[in-house]
């Protein structure tokens, strides 16, 4: 049964899209920052997971260095986003994306 099936490219980018179409309606939807970063994480990596796809189609390496950086930025955002999170959970005990205002100097 498994011989049969073969995985070609083009079903790795319709689960990319899938995947980034859930993180988009995710980050729109949700007023929540953790679920927030979650999103932006998911669609952050449907995008590697399309690189990756193109950089395997064409046997170029390319899209696998682009995914490295991609990673590197996502970790980037990822610390400094729990950071803000931190800061406007001490100040009040709920953290949603309309408290952000609270950071202003």
């Amino acid at each position: 049964m498994l011989a049969i099936l073969s995985l070609t490219p083009s079903y790795y980018l319709v689960l990319g899209a899938l995947l980034f179409t859930i993180g988009s309606v995710g980050l729109l939807v949700r007023r929540n920052t953790l679920v927030m970063f979650m999103c932006i994480e998911l669609m952050l990596n449907a995008v590697n997971l399309t690189f990756v796809t193109y950089a395997n189609a064409l046997n170029d390496i390319g899209g696998q260095v682009i995914v490295f950086f991609t990673l590197v930025v996502a970790a980037a955002e990822v610390a400094v986003g729990l950071a803000i999170i931190i800061a406007i959970f001490r100040r009040r005990q709920n953290v949603t994306a309309d408290d952000i205002d609270l950071l202003k100097g």
